[in-house]
């Protein structure tokens, strides 16, 4: 099994500007989603993340000198609105997986990366 982290991006306002019929297909893809990788892997962990605007950004420096900003560190036309961390069989499964999610989605699949003598959480 290999570990994948998949991120789901979509327009901003995309959910709140949808119709209740809109959103009962997100959550029917979700779902469809879920129980793919339930059936084939295993879920880890997953969430939906609070809007683009909320986001705490720190600039790259030395510790104390970090520069602390609200908002996104760039303008996006999409935002990162959620994370499944999953595992599934191989990258072919977890692209399966991800065709399942609303169309309407930008989706990224990354394969978690092991460090040696670094136990994970």
């Amino acid at each position: 099994m290999t570990r994948y982290v998949v991120l789901v991006a979509y327009a901003p306002g995309d959910w709140a500007d949808a119709s209740p019929e809109v959103r009962q297909g997100y959550s029917d893809a979700h779902h469809a989603f879920e129980r793919y990788v339930d059936t084939h892997g295993r879920r880890i962990s997953g969430a939906p993340l609070a809007d683009a605007e909320t986001a705490t950004t720190l600039a790259p420096g030395a510790a104390e000198d970090r520069v602390v900003t609200d908002g996104p560190f760039v303008e996006l036309a999409e935002q990162v609105g959620g994370y499944y961390d999953v595992e599934l069989p191989d990258l072919d499964a977890a692209i399966a997986a991800a065709r399942l999610l609303p169309s309407a989605y930008t989706v990224e699949i990354r394969p978690v990366v092991e460090i040696p003598d670094h136990a994970p959480l």
